[in-house]
Formats: structure tokens, C-alpha cells, sequence
């Protein structure tokens, strides 16, 4: 029985020790993504900036050492379309170019496993997403001169709400309020079922899958 009670008491006190180096915080920063897997086309897709941002809560299991930190965020995932020119046959000397971006917007609930080495941290685990909404953003030139720039909502019925991936990270820490790193997020399941009839150029992206690459930042108010 005393034994019991002394493993109970210890057990408490370690998990009191931990919340006491708990921590909430607010986390963003800058994505970098486009897509992978079997693409038919792979030249289309280019790096597209986006951004992240959300709430970040730390919490202790070993002292200065080890930590499960679970995150909540808004992610704006994508990835950008290759420039095409071209002429109109009526319009001698006029170069049209068309720009464009496909926008992803999700909200991300990373669960972290987090070590700690002094400054620096290595992070890693598993990840859901749920798909808020898409748009096509595109910008048409006049011989470099902007011409128009639209954006339209598409429809996401034929693509997958939620995504179970991962994400695994490595960052420096600056005193206890402040940390900044750099994270890659991947996903495990393609994120299409069908390619929407609106979908860029056509392409069938069915084996399509996200990749981000996360430049961020956190700052904690409690620690």
C-alpha cells in the first residue's frame, strides 16, 4: 500500500512539475508548397508562398528535454501555375502573359513529439487537416502591364476534406518565450477524388499530394 501511495504521489508530482513548464503560445509564419506524387505533368506545378498561423501549447513530460505539443492552425497550402504566354493574331507587338495560383486553405492539428538539446529542438508527428476551401487566383499581362486579375471560388466536392499526414521539424530557442524553426509537413493519402471539370489546364491531379515546407515562429505567454 505504501508503495502505491508513493508511486501515486510521485506521479503527481511529476505531472505537476510538468504543467508548471507548460506553455500556450501563438505560432505563424511563412509555407512554401506545391505538390508531389504521380503527376502527369510535373513542369506545371511551381513553389507557391503562403502562410501559416494558429495557437501552439507545450507540454512537459521531461523536464528541459522531452514535450508532446499539440497545435492548432490555419494553413494556406498550393502551389503556383507555370507562366503562359501568348499572342492574339488580331493584336501584332501585344505579349499576353497569365499567372496564376491554386490556394488550399486548411485548418491543421499537428500532435508533436518534441526534443529538446540545449537550444535546439527536434520535433516530430502525426497530422490532420481538414480542407476549408479553394480558390484560383490569376493575374493577366499586357506586354508586362497588368491587364486584369480574378479569383474564383472552387467547387471542393471532389476533394478530400480531411488529410492525415505529418510533419517533422527542426528550431533553435531563444530564452523561454521564443522559438523559430524550420518544418516540413507531408500528407499520406492523395487529396483528390476526381479532378474537377474547373481544374487548371485540365490536369489530372488524382495522385496528388501536399508538401509544404514551414518557415515559423512561435512566442508562449505562459511557460
Amino acid at each position: 500500500m505504501k508503495k502505491l501511495l508513493f508511486a501515486f504521489a510521485f506521479v503527481l508530482l511529476t505531472f505537476t512539475a510538468a504543467q508548471a513548464q507548460s506553455g500556450l503560445g501563438i505560432r505563424g509564419g511563412a509555407n512554401l508548397s506545391n505538390l508531389e506524387g504521380d503527376l502527369r505533368d510535373e513542369s506545371l506545378y511551381e513553389n507557391k508562398w503562403g502562410f501559416h498561423a494558429g495557437l501552439t501549447y507545450n507540454i512537459a513530460i521531461v523536464e528541459d528535454f522531452f514535450s508532446v505539443q499539440p497545435e492548432l492552425l490555419y494553413s494556406s497550402k498550393g502551389f503556383k501555375n507555370a507562366d503562359e504566354e501568348y499572342t492574339l493574331p488580331n493584336q501584332v507587338g501585344t505579349v499576353y502573359r497569365r499567372e496564376g495560383k491554386m490556394n488550399y486553405n486548411y485548418i491543421d492539428l499537428p500532435i508533436l513529439a518534441k526534443i529538446t538539446a540545449g537550444p535546439i529542438y527536434f520535433e516530430a508527428g502525426p497530422q490532420a487537416s481538414y480542407l476549408l476551401s479553394v480558390n484560383d487566383e490569376t493575374r493577366v499581362y499586357a506586354n508586362d502591364n497588368l491587364l486584369t486579375t480574378s479569383r474564383t471560388e472552387i467547387d471542393k466536392d471532389n476533394l478530400k476534406s480531411f488529410e492525415l499526414g505529418y510533419a517533422a521539424g527542426v528550431g533553435f530557442t531563444t530564452g523561454e518565450r521564443f522559438n523559430i524553426g524550420v518544418r516540413y509537413n507531408g500528407s499520406f493519402n492523395d487529396f483528390v477524388d476526381d479532378t474537377p471539370d474547373n481544374y487548371f489546364n485540365e490536369e489530372d491531379i488524382r495522385n496528388a499530394r501536399n508538401s509544404v515546407f514551414m518557415l515559423t515562429a512561435a512566442v508562449y505567454f505562459t511557460r
